[in-house]
């Protein structure tokens, strides 16, 4: 799911109508209509996205929380904090994107690589 459909799931999740929604926020329908489409990529301030996650119900602290400010920094061509802190995990990008750069991945291939990555994370690390 990427960031502009999570987007707009949790403000539907909320059972408002992007006009709503925005009228209540004071947010620009155009624009949340673009970063919910994808067309514009989500704010690089922090605030203003954790902002965002509070206005669509996300508590902080919770893993909803983690992963929407996560998506909101991959959606914005950022890595999140919780790689760039991680030293051994920056050493091995690299590796990772030669491996992923210039191979035209299918979406099992893509499903099969999230799936490794995923079993061989652990948090401690």
């Amino acid at each position: 799911m990427t960031f502009g459909e999570l987007l707009k799931n949790l403000r539907i999740a909320q059972k408002k109508t992007l006009r709503q929604f925005c009228l209540e926020h004071g947010h620009d329908p155009s624009n949340w209509s673009k970063l919910e489409r994808g067309v514009n990529r989500p704010s690089h301030d922090g605030r203003t996205v954790a902002r965002w996650a509070r206005q669509l119900g996300l508590k902080p602290g919770t893993e909803q929380w983690q992963d929407f400010m996560e998506r909101a920094k991959l959606a914005s061509n950022e890595l999140p904090k919780s790689v760039l802190s991680n030293e051994e995990l920056m050493k091995k990008l690299p590796a990772f994107f030669c491996t992923v750069q210039g191979t035209e991945l299918g979406e099992n291939e893509l499903q099969d690589l999230i799936v490794k990555i995923k079993e061989t994370h652990t948090p401690d690390e």
